[in-house]
């Protein structure tokens, strides 16, 4: 997580960002997984595809 804030152009980062971070960046991963199954099983299917997770982010 720190070395993505850092790509990002951050100079230095904290322990509590990289916490903080983190927290946000699962809780959304999360909420995107669970749109991206509504999504697969209204098209019928059990496997998620990657056009689900872009439905999703949409």
């Amino acid at each position: 997580m720190a070395r993505m804030l850092l790509n990002a152009g951050a100079k230095r980062v904290s322990q509590p960002a990289v916490d903080a971070f983190a927290e946000i960046i699962t809780t959304r991963a999360e909420e995107l997984a669970r749109k991206s199954i509504q999504i697969a099983k209204h098209s019928g299917r059990k496997t998620v595809q990657g056009e689900d997770i872009k439905l999703a982010v949409k």
